[in-house]
């Protein structure tokens, strides 16, 4: 099947029909793509997908094989499947010729990655991984400052990823990435966005990278005397920051939090189902009683070829809301929170505005990730399209050198020391920077 010339008949399969694949799908529907197939384990999820698109049975699948060995059944598919799946399904789907946008991380290991790169270099088939931070408008707006140069040659830069405290506990404390073993470190799945993202606006890749971090506070040892080990039965469930009650009876009468982070624990969208819920799921655990493994804070150090230094931190403790940003350069600094720039002139000794329109899809920052991820599938589906792959801003051996940062963290934060990065391959067709 040869990609459609006219971009309302892009047709599309998903793996893995959980939040972030239903999000991608909906955003490719509404942006004219056709939702063909679609290959989920869970017999609800699947269920529900295939309603909502049409989709006719044998269409649906509960095996990813099964969808991928059959006949090309679209000219791209999404893969959103659990992490450690990736590198398996994005090699087969490449071979069988379909353009692939993959969920990040790429993969677990650099193995894997490098499969999926061969299988993709060797299938010429368009390729993206999600990093959709780099599509945000507000990222936009901040690449166009920084070309113009105001700020001057940038020295360092300080990135926050402000988490936020129920995040963490829905996700990275009961939820699926909550364990190393199961998923991979906090890094890599939830951060390798921002480590990719800080590379790309410094267009290097670092040469040295150190990291600290732990599991600070969700542990046996922060739980209260009292406390229960379900949050449904605990005496201190009401002055706990982490009720899971709480947490999932507010997202009630909100159609956004009802789809997540909610949908995840049920779609019964009454109290007594919530609560009937967090009786058994592990969504209704005491975060001091999970078997979680991941770190709820970390901070990288890394220092550029050129000179240049960023540090980013990765918290838990904050609220959910945009990343912090400042750039401080020769000629000037800024400040940015993902919907306003604030740039200082050095030689004006002014400071100017510039404030991202949020009227535009997924403005915040738990809905699409600031506009993110509408404009991933946008580019995407024209890539697919025109065949033209430079509105993707990322290849797969980007996306790599990303990861080997990510990697490399690990190591400098689990062993104390500080590692060098070689410098990465370049390749026909790739580019040179971050």
């Amino acid at each position: 099947m040869k990609p459609a010339n006219n971009p309302h008949s892009i047709s599309l399969a998903v793996i893995g029909a959980g939040v972030r694949g239903l999000g991608y799908a909906r955003r490719a529907a509404a942006q004219g793509a056709r939702i063909t197939a679609v290959a989920d384990p869970h017999p609800e999820t699947r269920t529900i997908f295939a309603a909502e698109f049409g989709l006719a049975p044998e269409f649906v699948f509960d095996e990813t094989a099964a969808l991928l060995r059959s006949d090309r059944l679209a000219d791209a598919v999404v893969i959103s499947s659990p992490d450690a799946c990736h590198a398996e399904q994005a090699v087969l789907a490449t071979r069988q010729g379909y353009a692939v946008l993959l969920e990040k991380p790429m993969a677990l290991n650099e193995e894997d990655c490098e499969r999926i790169i061969e299988a993709v270099e060797h299938a010429g088939v368009v390729f993206a991984v999600a990093h959709v931070l780099r599509y945000t408008p507000y990222t936009q707006m901040l690449k166009e400052l920084l070309s113009t140069e105001r700020i001057g040659t940038i020295v360092s830069v300080q990135h926050l990823e402000p988490v936020g405290w129920w995040h963490q506990a829905h996700s990275y404390v009961r939820g699926n990435w909550r364990r190393e073993d199961e998923s991979g470190p906090m890094l890599l799945t939830k951060s390798c966005h921002d480590l990719d993202w800080l590379m790309w606006v410094m267009d290097e890749v670092p040469a040295k990278v150190s990291s600290f971090g732990s599991l600070r506070h969700f542990t046996p040892e922060s739980k209260p005397s009292s406390a229960t080990d379900m949050c449904v039965t605990c005496p201190v469930e009401q002055s706990c920051a982490y009720s899971a009650k709480k947490l999932y009876l507010s997202c009630l009468g909100d159609p956004v939090r009802e789809y997540w982070p909610l949908s995840m624990v049920t779609r019964d969208t009454t109290r007594e189902g919530v609560l009937a819920a967090l009786t058994e799921s592990p969504y209704g655990r005491c975060v001091y009683a999970c078997d979680n493994d991941v770190v709820d804070h970390q901070v990288v150090s890394l220092e550029f070829p050129s000179g240049a230094t960023a540090s980013f931190t990765m918290t838990a403790f904050t609220p959910l809301t945009h990343r912090k940003t400042r750039i401080f350069g020769t000629r000037g600094c800024l400040e940015g929170d993902g919907n306003v720039v604030r740039l200082h002139d050095f030689v004006t000794d002014q400071t100017e505005e510039y404030r991202v329109d949020d009227s535009h899809p997924g403005a915040s920052a738990a809905d699409g990730h600031g506009g993110g991820d509408d404009a991933l599938v946008a580019a995407f589906l024209h890539a697919v399209t025109s065949g033209d792959t430079s509105v993707l801003t990322s290849d797969a051996r980007t996306s790599l050198a990303g990861h080997q940062v990510v990697w490399a963290a690990e190591k400098a934060r689990t062993s104390g020391t500080v590692v060098s990065l070689a410098a990465p391959v370049e390749t026909a067709g790739t580019a040179p920077h971050a």
